[in-house]
Formats: C-alpha cells, sequence, structure tokens
C-alpha cells in the first residue's frame, strides 16, 4: 500500500491503471469504512482512499477541533481491508492560498442537514469534487448512512458531467443497531446504547407505514414519539421523503420514500435513515426527476 501526500505523487501512482475505485473519507475509520473499501477493491484494478479532515464542511460552532485523528490507525484499516493507494493531503494542498472557488447547489441540499448546518454541503460538494478531479475514479463509493450526501453527490455528478458512477453501500450496524459513525467514539458505551433509540425511532415509522399508514406528519409523529422517550435526545428532524427530498404530506407506494433522523445525544450530533418500506429497492444511479 502506497501513501501519497501530494497531487503529483497521486497522479504518478494513478497514471495509467484503471479501473479505479475511490472511497473519500474524513479518517477515525471504522468497519463502515472497511466495507466500503473492501467493495472497491472488489470491484477495481486500484482501490484509492482519501483521509481528509475538510475545514470546509464544519461550521464554525461544530466539533472541527475535536474531531477524531488518528492516522496510524487508519492506515491499519486501509491495509487490511485491501486498499492500494491511500491520498493524505493537508489543508493547504486542498485549499491553498488564493482559493476562491465553491460548489453550491440547491434542491436537494436545501432541506433536513442543508436547513440545520448552513454551508455544509458546499464544503462536502467543494472536496468531493476536488478530490474526484485529482483521483480520476471510475467509481466512487459512499455509504448510505450520509444518505443527503450521497443524493447531493449523485446530483453534482450528473449536473456537472463528472465521468464517475456513485456507487451507494449500505449503512454498517453494530448488533445493537446503532449506525456506525466515527463520531460515536464521542460516546460511552451505555451512551452508544441508548443512542439505538435513533434506529428504533426510525423502525417504529416503517411500522406505522407498514400498518396502513400515509400521512406524513403521522408517519414523523410515530418516530418523534419514540424519541421522546430519552430525554437526552434533542432532534433536529425527523422526516418521511421521496428521492428530491421535499417533504409532501402523504406518502405513496411508488415514491421509494426515506426516512431520516438526525438528534444530538450527550453533546454529540448523530444521523440514520432507513427505507419506509424495507422491501424498496435502492435505486443504484439517478433516476428521472432527482436524485437517488
Amino acid at each position: 500500500m502506497q501513501v501519497v501526500r501530494t497531487p503529483e505523487d497521486l497522479r504518478a501512482v494513478r497514471q495509467g491503471l484503471g479501473p479505479v475505485g475511490f472511497v473519500p473519507t474524513m479518517g477515525y475509520l471504522h468497519e463502515g469504512h472497511a466495507a466500503l473499501i473492501r467493495r472497491a477493491r472488489q470491484e477495481n484494478a486500484l482501490a484509492v482512499v482519501s483521509i481528509f479532515v475538510n475545514p470546509m464542511q464544519f461550521g464554525p460552532t461544530e466539533d472541527l477541533a475535536r474531531y477524531p485523528r488518528d492516522l496510524d490507525r487508519d492506515l491499519r484499516v486501509c491495509a487490511e481491508a485491501g486498499a492500494q493507494v491511500v491520498f493524505t493531503p493537508d489543508a493547504g494542498v486542498m485549499y491553498p492560498p488564493g482559493f476562491s472557488t465553491q460548489v453550491s447547489l440547491t434542491g436537494v441540499s436545501e432541506p433536513l442537514d442543508g436547513a440545520a448546518r448552513p454551508g455544509h454541503f458546499t464544503g462536502v460538494a467543494t472536496v468531493v469534487l476536488k478530490l474526484l478531479n485529482l483521483v480520476q475514479p471510475d467509481r466512487a463509493y459512499f455509504g448510505e448512512k450520509d444518505w443527503q450526501q450521497l443524493a447531493v453527490i449523485r446530483r453534482m455528478v450528473a449536473d456537472l458531467n463528472v465521468p464517475v458512477q456513485v456507487v451507494g453501500v449500505p449503512t454498517v450496524r453494530a448488533d445493537s443497531g446503532l449506525a456506525l459513525s466515527s463520531r460515536n467514539s464521542y460516546l460511552g458505551a451505555e451512551q452508544q446504547a441508548r443512542a439505538t433509540v435513533l434506529s428504533r425511532a426510525l423502525r417504529a415509522v416503517q411500522a406505522a407505514y407498514a400498518a396502513g399508514e400515509r400521512d406524513t406528519a403521522r408517519l414523523e409523529q410515530a418516530g418523534l414519539d419514540v424519541l421522546a422517550t430519552d430525554p437526552e435526545v434533542q432532534p433536529d428532524y425527523l422526516a418521511v421523503v421521496p428521492p428530491d427530498l421535499q417533504r409532501q404530506p402523504t406518502v405513496t407506494p411508488d415514491s421509494l420514500n426515506r426516512v431520516l433522523v438526525a438528534a444530538r445525544m450527550f453533546g454529540v450530533r448523530l444521523i440514520d435513515n432507513l427505507p419506509l418500506d424495507p422491501t424498496d429497492p435502492v435505486p443504484a444511479a439517478l433516476p428521472p426527476g432527482g436524485p437517488a
């Protein structure tokens, strides 16, 4: 496995090789990241991972300074999962003096996390486009846990004609049902056990839908009622949305609806999501009318 830090070294390693699978990360890797890397390795001749804590996607009151970092551990995870190249640029490489370009989307970037974290998806889209231009992969792999991020990236790639296939990989969960996240490291064992209230809330919405409920507000209330059982939960949102992420008064069975939740517990912001109907297929690409 090669570790490179500059665009020039990355281009030298990438030269003439393909197909290339790419996994962009912010580090502090866990089994969810390892699943992305293994998928990239299985489906491509070369698997490239980037590790970069992107300052542009953090708000002024968010956790950039304390975001968990452990490069030695991350490199071990990469090697064990089959990565062949790891790109670890510093902020000065990604955003050199005079940097003044941003990628801003409307539509899928505006509700939910877009409203709760102003500027976040501009930072995400900008750094992902830069990384895609640097690596020039054939396929790029993203976890479905960050569902809105996946939708934003698919929209950007389609709108800007970026020649890459965006692959969503199912969320990896602990045995408890908690979605794996680098930020889970902020929580102790008992706190992580209590954080499973998020996935239980999502399943309550699924159960209400399976029982015949189609009113969006009542479906969402089924999940909010579960969140309310733990006084530590401070919800940002719990929303049932179609693929374009624009909430509708009622849901229809053919809309591939998703239920998404974001909440703070013990000072940590956690997100999760599930399909409203567990039997719905997950679109592999951008369908007509909006991102998957």
